[in-house]
């Protein structure tokens, strides 16, 4: 047997165990971007960024494990797709915080709201994740719950950006604040998107083993 073990010994455990530790580095970063819209602290700022890098680095280690592994828990396409959505999710969520930032945008309560919900999507996903392998059944619960969230995420973009747009603006500069403030609930808005795609594949992945 290699240093590297033997490829046709399935990892699962590992694998599995990275999705799991990447759904929750997930988690939270958008507790921390929660905290955030609650009290935009540099301290809130730092918990969304490590929360980032670490879930980079879960995604990096996973990417390696499936490299290295013959037989897989999931499809292998599957696995990746996955991890590619969670850390979509998590990306998102980094570059609200980035570009409120650069924008210098104060926290509003429908950022406040969203945010919110995302990050009980999250939850949601995490404990799918949790119970992919031997509670399949629930984990799709999970996942439905998820997609549910990600409605009222979206129900809540289209209803902010509405209200933008019905502001009384009498500057460019007000324009502008319009603007970016927009593309902020848009990188919310893709968030809660992603976390909709991952949930979809946990759906998918039930179905196959039906």
């Amino acid at each position: 047997m290699s240093w590297f073990g033997n490829p046709l010994k399935p990892r699962k455990d590992r694998i599995i165990e990275r999705l799991i530790n990447q759904a929750e580095a997930c988690c939270c970063g958008l507790q921390g971007l929660v905290a955030y819209m609650t009290s935009p602290t540099p301290e809130n700022a730092k918990v969304v960024r490590e929360a980032e890098e670490r879930g980079d680095e879960e995604r990096r280690l996973l990417i390696d494990e499936l490299n290295r592994t013959f037989v897989t828990p999931l499809d292998r396409e599957d696995i990746f797709a996955l991890s590619r959505a969670i850390d979509d999710v998590l990306d998102y969520a980094y570059s609200t915080l980035d570009e409120m930032s650069l924008f210098g945008l104060k926290p509003n309560p429908f950022l406040v709201d969203m945010s919110t919900l995302l990050y009980d999507a999250g939850k949601e996903i995490h404990m799918a994740m949790q119970r992919l392998l031997e509670h399949r059944a629930v984990a799709n619960e999970h996942a439905i719950r998820a997609k549910q969230l990600e409605n009222r995420v979206e129900k809540l973009y289209r209803q902010a950006t509405a209200a933008l747009f019905q502001q009384k603006v009498e500057s460019v500069e007000g324009v502008l604040d319009i603007l970016k403030l927009r593309e902020v609930y848009r990188h919310i808005s893709n968030a809660a998107d992603r976390a909709d795609g991952a949930a979809n594949i946990i759906a998918d992945v039930n179905m196959k083993v039906m």
